[in-house]
C-alpha cells in the first residue's frame, strides 16, 4: 500500500505539467528503435543497444528493476511509449543502507539509484522513475538515502520526466570534478523530502514542478529541496527557472536549499539561482536556507534568487535571501549554463 501511494503521489493534478501528447515521442518501429513491453526487461533492451543513437520505447507498465546505462551507450533516448509518464514506471527500492544480495556491503548512496546512467547525450522523456524505499518499512537502516536517477556524462535531457523519491531523489552529477556536465530537465515533476535534488553538475531546472513531501518523522525543518555541490572553479550550478515549489507539509516546514560540500570534495563551492519560480507556503520565508555543516555556511556560497513570486517567496528578513540584480540576472539564463548546446531550440 504504501508503493502504491508514492506512485500515485503526483497524479491527476499534476498532469499539465508532465504530459505530452503521444505522438510528441514516437517510440516508433525503424531499426534503431528497441521495444520494451510489461514481462521484458528495460535493462535487457540496453544491453542489447549496438552503438550510439538509439533509441528504447517502454510501453505502459511498472517494470520493477535497476537500470545501468554505461558510457558507451551515447546518444541512447528512453521514452515512454504511450507519451504519458504515468504509464510506463521503471521503480525499485534499494537504499544506503540496504545491504547487497552477495554480502559485500551496503549500496550506498550512488549505488542505491533505480536509474544510473553515465552516457554522453543521453535523452529521457515521457516516464517515470522511483525508488520507493520507505524509512517507515525499515527502522533497522539508519542510510536513509534512497535515490531514484543517478546521472553524470554532458548533454543530458530529461523532458516530461516523474523523479519520485524520499531522500536524495534525483543525484545530478559530473563524471568528474573537473568536468562541467550540463544537464536540462524540462517540464520535469520532481518529488522528495531531504536534499531530493543535489550533485556537482551544471543543471537547468525549466518549469519544472518540485514538490516536497510531508516527513514520516517529526524533524524540524522537515529537509531541503535542493543541496549543490558546484565544483568551485564552474561558473554554474543549479538553476531554477519559470519552475513551481509545492509542498505536502506545512507551512514553513522546508528550507529551499542547503550547500553541499562532500569530504571528499572540500574546495566545492555551491551553487543555486531559483528565478522567475512561484515558491509555495511550505518552504521558510523568513529562514529559507540552512546549513548542513556549520564548516560551511551557506551565506559564503552562491546562493540566490531573482524575481521569484508567491508565499514562500516573500523577503522578509532582509539578508536571508540574497538577490540577484537586472545585471546579474543576464547571467544566469538557460542560454548561459547550457552553452553551444541548444536541446531548447
Amino acid at each position: 500500500m504504501r508503493r502504491r501511494t508514492l506512485l500515485a503521489a503526483a497524479g491527476a493534478a499534476l498532469a499539465a505539467a508532465t504530459t505530452a501528447p503521444a505522438h510528441a515521442y514516437g517510440g516508433g518501429s525503424g531499426r534503431r528503435t528497441l521495444h520494451v513491453r510489461p514481462g521484458d526487461s528495460v535493462q535487457a533492451a540496453v544491453d542489447a543497444v549496438p552503438g550510439p543513437g538509439w533509441t528504447i520505447a517502454v510501453h505502459p507498465g511498472t517494470y520493477r528493476e535497476t537500470i545501468n546505462v554505461p558510457a558507451t551507450a551515447a546518444g541512447l533516448t528512453l521514452v515512454g511509449a504511450s507519451g504519458d509518464p504515468r504509464d510506463a514506471v521503471i521503480v525499485y527500492d534499494n537504499a544506503n543502507g540496504t545491504r547487497k544480495p552477495d554480502g559485500s556491503g551496503t549500496y550506498g548512496t550512488a549505488g542505491s539509484a533505480t536509474f544510473t546512467s553515465a552516457a554522453p547525450g543521453l535523452t529521457v522523456r515521457g516516464l517515470t522513475i522511483a525508488n520507493d524505499w520507505l524509512r517507515a518499512d525499515h527502522p533497522e537502516i539508519t542510510g536513509t538515502q534512497a535515490v531514484a536517477a543517478y546521472v553524470t556524462g554532458d548533454r543530458l535531457l530529461f523532458e516530461h520526466v516523474r523523479l519520485l523519491a524520499h531522500q536524495d531523489t534525483l543525484f545530478a552529477d559530473t563524471t568528474a570534478l573537473d568536468a562541467f556536465d550540463r544537464q536540462y530537465y524540462r517540464h520535469c515533476y520532481i518529488e522528495g523530502d531531504v536534499d531530493f535534488v543535489f550533485g556537482r553538475a551544471t543543471a537547468v531546472f525549466d518549469h519544472c514542478h518540485l514538490h516536497t513531501l510531508d516527513r514520516e518523522v517529526g524533524f524540524k525543518p522537515e529537509g531541503m529541496v535542493f543541496a549543490p555541490s558546484t565544483a568551485r572553479a564552474n561558473p554554474y550550478g543549479f538553476l531554477a527557472v519559470r519552475s513551481r515549489i509545492t509542498s505536502g507539509a506545512e507551512d514553513a516546514a522546508y528550507k529551499i536549499a542547503r550547500p553541499w560540500v562532500p569530504s571528499y570534495e572540500t574546495t566545492a563551492w555551491p551553487s543555486l539561482v531559483v528565478r522567475d519560480t512561484w515558491i509555495g507556503p511550505g518552504i521558510d520565508a523568513v529562514v529559507p536556507y540552512t546549513n548542513m555543516r556549520e564548516a560551511y555556511p551557506w551565506q559564503t556560497m552562491r546562493f540566490r534568487e531573482y524575481r521569484n513570486t508567491g508565499p514562500g517567496a516573500e523577503v522578509t528578513v532582509p539578508g536571508n535571501r540574497p538577490q540577484l540584480t537586472a545585471d546579474e540576472a543576464e547571467l544566469h539564463t538557460r542560454a548561459t549554463y547550457l552553452g553551444d548546446w541548444t536541446p531548447h531550440a
